[in-house]
């Protein structure tokens, strides 16, 4: 666990509200957070949005070669600190569905490969030795209800998460093997980086209840909660996280 100690987070998404919610509740746990979005003007607002000192960094998530180049970028902005990468938020997704299976389109489907599975791949491959080898390594993503009850004219949506949390499951195996006593495959050493998969039914934010006063959105995490339950994932232990499932629906 961090134990008050300064973190340095990169935050995937970081341009739309889930992404701001989130590094600025980091910021204000006093972190140093980069966002990263694929539009410049669009996250350099988003993060002017988030509060002071937060980075904001433009990639092509989908693009192995642009996530690393990011994390170059990354590494040589904290070379100065003698800081490394503890933490990586993937708020990247979108929603695309159908009337039922017939209908389920290759658009819709390139687009969910691309936006949650790719984007995840690509950003856990090239940071994973950082999280595994900090001492409070953390990575999350949002996976959806829906996995656990998929309907027909969601099929491509669920299926594209629920291969995004397949990946984060193996993530977290591989933390969990990291930690393993040398020459073992048991008796791991205690855990000290985790992956986690946060589960909401959708996400609402402040212009979504100010656009429909008239909704509840019953069942729904707004966002603000979703970014305290990441700062949360930073001061509690790692074995009690990795590989877990965490719901944050009401």
């Amino acid at each position: 666990m961090s134990a008050g100690r300064t973190l340095n987070v990169v935050v995937t998404g970081g341009s739309g509200p889930s992404g701001i919610a989130t590094a600025r509740a980091l910021r204000e746990a006093g972190h140093t957070v980069f966002t990263v979005g694929s539009d410049g003007p669009r996250i350099e607002a988003g993060a002017a949005e988030a509060g002071s000192g937060v980075t904001p960094l433009v990639c092509d998530l989908a693009s192995l070669a642009d996530v690393r180049a990011l994390h170059a970028t990354v590494h040589a902005i904290l070379a100065g600190t003698a800081g490394s990468i503890d933490g990586v938020i993937h708020l990247v997704g979108g929603w695309r569905g159908a009337k039922g299976i017939a209908d389920q389109s290759d658009e819709d489907w390139d687009f969910l490969e691309r936006a949650a599975i790719t984007t995840l791949r690509n950003v856990t491959r090239v940071f994973f030795d950082d999280l595994a080898a900090s001492d409070t390594g953390r990575f999350a993503m949002v996976s959806s209800t829906a996995v656990s009850s998929p309907t027909a004219g969601g099929a491509s949506y669920v299926a594209a998460k629920a291969a995004a949390e397949a990946w984060t499951l193996a993530l977290a195996d591989g933390f969990r093997s990291g930690n393993a006593a040398p020459g073992t495959t048991e008796s791991p050493m205690e855990q000290h980086s985790a992956a986690a998969i946060f589960v909401v039914k959708a996400l609402v934010d402040a212009q979504m209840r100010a656009k429909s006063p008239e909704r509840t959105f019953p069942g729904f995490t707004d966002v603000e909660d979703l970014a305290a339950a990441v700062v949360g994932l930073f001061t509690s232990p790692a074995a009690e996280l990795n590989g877990r499932r965490l719901p944050l629906s009401r």
